[in-house]
């Protein structure tokens, strides 16, 4: 996910919006089974339509998984890797102050309140068996459109062939030449958690691949960031 502060200066434009932008889902880029680009190329979209600053200052990105890299949504198309991109949008810092999702897998409106995506997306207050605990790793989004890359060697089968037919743009390599290190942003585990808030809400605007948080305290960490 990504996540934009729209208190930040809107520097393609010189202000802030005050209206939330009508955007369609059909307007980004998709490829089934490739949610991480999908993710990437989002960010990019919204940073190129003023939706978020033009670095991305005021988006995170998130990534859901765990050890066994099974977790349980609801509301969601099917996919192997969930990403999806929350949007904070308000003029300041005021009790009407609301947080979107955009995700582009999600059945549910888009973007959606954040409150309402975990409601009935993550759905935090059902039992779940430990196996299915989700985890999110929180990246702040410059970091992870300069960081992040991928060869999509984890889409081809042991015979070289494509398990799912890739996207029709290029491989996205990060600044620095890496040709490859999705696995960094999707493995995680309980013991990766940041239990400490104040640490967690410092790291994740240093940290390449960001901050793991429990999913039980994701959206008073939103809150507390934006």
């Amino acid at each position: 996910m990504a996540i934009s502060d729209s208190t930040a200066e809107r520097e393609c434009e010189g202000t802030s919006t005050s209206v939330i932008p009508s955007i369609q889902r059909s307007q980004f880029k998709y490829t089934s089974c490739y949610c991480e680009e999908n993710v990437y190329m989002l960010c990019k979209s919204l940073c190129s339509a003023g939706v978020a600053t033009s670095h991305g200052s005021d988006l995170f990105v998130v990534f859901i998984s765990n050890e066994n890299r099974q977790i349980p949504l609801w509301h969601q198309k099917p996919s192997e890797i969930e990403g999806l991109v929350i949007w904070d949008y308000h003029k300041s810092r005021e009790k009407d102050a609301q947080v979107l999702v955009w995700d582009l897998d999600t059945m549910l409106p888009f973007p959606v309140p954040l409150h309402q995506y975990i409601t009935d997306a993550i759905r935090p207050s059902l039992p779940l068996y430990p196996n299915f605990r989700r985890l999110f790793r929180v990246i702040h989004g410059p970091i992870f459109l300069c960081s992040f890359a991928s060869d999509r060697r984890h889409m081809k089968s042991s015979e070289g062939n494509w398990i799912a037919p890739p996207p029709p743009y290029n491989c996205i390599t990060a600044e620095d030449g890496t040709v490859h290190n999705l696995e960094s942003f999707v493995s995680m585990s309980i013991e990766n958690i940041n239990q400490k808030m104040e640490e967690a809400l410092t790291d994740v605007f240093k940290l390449q691949t960001g901050v793991v948080i429990d999913e039980n305290k994701l959206e008073d960490f939103f809150m507390q960031i934006l």
